[in-house]
């Protein structure tokens, strides 16, 4: 009998970081798999018991019960003892993988993850479950098989050993699968990884830039040479007059330059959007940095360009920078562009609905046109010891309801497939927990919304061991 191998499944994660849960959340499902979600041991627990998931990814570090607790529990219940178990952990030593895998764990990712090694890694051990669950009914059927010739000690006896033979022997074959497709998929996820895009784009775009200076050139000095032509021979044969008429010399003249200006400024726009795009991918985060607060700002702005343009539905949203001289900011620039980028895109989005209601409003002679806007305002704070990063928009506001819920994790008043509710709750934790600094907002339903960021210049010590 062959079961089928499942590709999908439930996938229980379990992890108190909401950044963590809201990436792995979002990874799973679009890659077609149902996930549920706990914040600690005691919910991972509830939750294995009650939704039976295909897989765990089991954070080791937690509030309450750690990681290797709960596994030994869930191990210890006959009603999930079977479910696999992945840790997921920034402790490397080996002392802590073993103990893992004596708990009863089937894999280790280490922290801070890629999202190709964990769906690979998901993938993978979903296989191995099954054809798990496929050999167990195999060896059921094989032991029913014995049964039915007690009658016979010495056919029983051969039928054991036979059996032995064959369960070890798919055992080993079992484990050597398993290391082989773990090893496969990690180095298909580390090649994608490696083989990014980035840096092929820039090159041909340098390439583009560095030639359309020569070509620039180039075009003046022809120019050049045709007007001294034109200087001293004013009456050229027939068969050249003709032909500049033909190609109308003057408009030629006049529009080549402006032409190769305009594919200039097209391209340095594009070699300044893969830069605004590698600077707010950075991963460097392994430790705090000097960072210029400004360009992590004007990177997110640039990759929301998009949504900042005029379209059908409304104006184009002004964007009024206010900012003062700063110093560097000792700070983690990855995570605080994610900051930014959350910020900017709620505004956005609340100035859209906004102006949907304006609209409608507009139409039925209601109100009058507003232009939506975003201000953008930093500051150093008086006793210099922290920079202030304001963000304020005309939008939509909040009521009361949504304010007192906004610290939720979870909460959105977004359409169903358009938010998680982590953004903010995520905007939160590295702000105040990963930087020591401090997040307030103020806003009124119809009269929109300013968020203040405080971040210390030095991170403090007790953040620096976090």
């Amino acid at each position: 009998m062959n079961l089928p191998v499942l590709e999908t499944g439930v996938i229980l994660i379990v992890d108190d970081n909401p950044n963590n849960l809201e990436v792995l959340s979002e990874t799973l499902i679009d890659t077609g798999w149902e996930t549920l979600i706990a914040v600690n041991g005691e919910g991972a627990i509830a939750q294995a018991e009650y939704a039976c998931p295909n897989i765990i990814l089991l954070d080791v570090m937690m509030p309450g019960i750690d990681g290797f607790t709960t596994c030994k529990r869930l191990k210890s219940n006959p009603t999930t003892c079977n479910i696999p178990i992945i840790f997921m952990t920034a402790l490397s030593e080996t002392v802590d993988k073993i103990k893992g895998f004596n708990l009863g764990a089937v894999d280790y990712i280490t922290k801070p993850f890629e999202q190709e090694e964990v769906l690979a890694r998901v993938k993978t051990h979903l296989k191995i479950h099954n054809l798990s669950q496929q050999l167990q009914t195999q060896n059921q059927q094989l032991k029913q098989e014995i049964a039915e010739r007690l009658a016979v000690e010495a056919q029983l006896q051969k039928l054991t050993q036979e059996l032995e033979k064959r369960v070890k022997e798919r055992t080993f074959q079992l484990q050597q699968a398993q290391v082989s497709l773990v090893q496969q998929e990690k180095m298909s996820a580390l090649g994608e990884l490696v083989a990014g895009i980035a840096h092929e784009i820039n090159n041909p775009v340098n390439f583009i830039l560095g030639n359309l200076n020569h070509a620039s050139e180039y075009a003046q000095n022809f120019i050049d040479l045709f007007s001294l032509y034109q200087q001293y021979y004013p009456h050229p044969k027939v068969e050249i007059s003709q032909k500049i008429d033909e190609i109308d010399i003057n408009f030629l003249i006049q529009d080549f330059p402006q032409i190769i200006s305009s594919m200039h400024k097209g391209t340095k726009r594009l070699a300044q959007m893969i830069h605004s795009l590698r600077h707010f991918s950075r991963r460097d985060d392994s430790a705090a940095k000097p960072t210029d607060i400004h360009e992590g700002i004007e990177s997110t702005l640039s990759i929301l360009q998009y949504r900042l343009k005029a379209n059908p539905e409304r104006p184009a949203i002004e964007v009024i920078r206010e900012y003062e001289n700063l110093p560097l900011v000792e700070c983690f620039p990855g995570p605080m562009n994610q900051v930014f980028m959350n910020l900017l895109a709620n505004a956005i989005d609340a100035l859209e609905e906004g102006l949907g209601i304006a609209n409608r409003g507009l139409e039925k002679g209601f109100c009058k046109p507003i232009t939506p806007t975003i201000w953008i305002r930093t500051s150093v704070q008086a006793q210099g010891s922290s920079v202030t990063i304001e963000i304020a928009d005309n939008g939509i506001g909040m009521t009361e309801e949504v304010k007192q819920r906004l610290s939720e994790p979870m909460f959105t008043t977004k359409p169903v497939g358009k938010g998680t509710g982590l953004g903010l709750s995520i905007t939160r934790q590295i702000i105040e927990e990963k930087h020591g600094g401090a997040i307030w907002f103020v806003s009124e339903a119809g009269q929109g919304t300013e968020f203040w960021i405080e971040i210390p210049l030095t991170r403090r010590e007790s953040q620096k061991h976090n």
